[in-house]
């Protein structure tokens, strides 16, 4: 009887390497989720504390390599051709690391010369990225409103493009423009918010195109764009539904919007009107606020608050028709800033407001 010489294959086994397995889920420790979410946490925090902190460290070198560039020209006269050289010398000796071109060296003497205080340049400006800081440099002259939006982009976590839009669309000015009775229906507190939070006019440049007017999916558009919609109401705002049935007694309503403001920790009811303000739009919204007071409302929320978004207005009417109510409202114009700049025959393109309104109304 011949004899086997094939040896069996042996399973390699070291105490310093193995393979990684996983336990299951039923012979995990009580609180292994809460530590696990505890250390995922711990984590998110530290990689953004890192990854702001070197952010920072660039911000502030680019601010000392501008502030050194423009003190030699001013002082020792250097010219615009010695840039050139720096930037050559730099990227010689820094292969590794980019942003030492011409134009960037360019960039950093105009930053410096931008905020010429330090103290402001490591409070506000170097906790957002470069590319943000060189928007606000491009598309901004006055250093207060630069400093406001730079406020605002650490406040919000804003993109290079989303504060680009921001800026362009002006913010600045129409935020806190509302007219409202927030101060009379409101404590002190929530209706300085309310008030700051609340915009005028609002921009809905999302939702056209001609090609949007001619397939009818204005309304589609609008879902499609809740992100940007957020945006324009301002941060905060989560959208919880649109034409969201009513029924009060024998009657059908139809709120047209409605989002809950995870700061004002309350609901907000958004009706768009395609026509100038009436004073009897008051009273069809203070029915929405009642109903989603005692239908919706958490004993922990807050009063709901109304928003008219009108086509245009008179203030004089509008105050009027504010005074004296006990709901929370706000009156604002909205318009499609496009139609603002385009050149007069694309305007008939686009489609108008009231064709806005009776898409999402359901009537085309």
């Amino acid at each position: 009887m011949k004899k086997n010489n094939t040896k069996e294959p042996q399973k390699a086994s070291r105490s310093d390497a193995s393979f990684l397995t996983s336990v299951g889920k039923n012979m995990l420790p009580n609180d292994y989720a809460s530590v696990l979410k505890e250390l995922k946490e711990r984590i998110r925090s530290e990689r953004l504390r890192v990854t702001l902190a070197a952010n920072s460290a660039l911000i502030l070198l680019y601010w000392d390599i501008g502030k050194i560039i423009v003190e030699r020209q001013q002082q020792q006269g250097w010219g615009a051709k010695i840039i050139d050289r720096i930037s050559f010398d730099l990227k010689h000796s820094f292969p590794e690391m980019s942003g030492f071109s011409p134009r960037n060296l360019k960039y950093m003497r105009k930053f410096a010369e931008a905020w010429p205080d330090q103290t402001i340049v490591q409070r506000t400006v170097a906790q957002i990225p470069w590319r943000s800081n060189l928007a606000l440099l491009e598309k901004l002259d006055d250093v207060d409103t630069r400093l406001w939006y730079a406020q605002k982009t650490v406040e919000n976590g804003w993109s290079r493009n989303i504060l680009v839009m921001q800026i362009e669309s002006r913010l600045h000015e129409r935020q806190g423009q509302t007219v409202n009775n927030f101060a009379a229906t409101l404590p002190p507190p929530d209706s300085d918010m309310a008030t700051q939070i609340f915009k005028d006019p609002y921009l809905f440049d999302f939702l056209g195109t001609a090609d949007l007017r001619k397939e009818r999916e204005v309304e589609q558009a609008l879902m499609d764009h809740v992100q940007e919609f957020l945006l324009e109401m301002g941060a905060g705002f989560s959208f919880v539904g649109r034409q969201m049935l009513l029924e009060v007694g024998d009657q059908d309503f139809r709120l047209d919007l409605l989002f809950y403001h995870l700061k004002l920790r309350c609901f907000v009811v958004v009706e768009l009107k395609a026509v100038p303000f009436d004073p009897g739009f008051t009273g069809q919204l203070n029915l929405y606020l009642s109903a989603v007071d005692d239908l919706m409302r958490h004993p922990d929320d807050k009063p709901t608050i109304g928003l008219l978004l009108c086509k245009s207005k008179n203030e004089l009417v509008v105050e009027y028709a504010l005074r004296g109510l006990n709901k929370p409202m706000g009156v604002a114009q909205w318009e499609t800033q496009l139609t603002e700049t385009l050149p007069d025959n694309l305007k008939d393109s686009l489609p108008s407001i009231e064709e806005i309104e009776a898409e999402l109304k359901g009537e085309v």
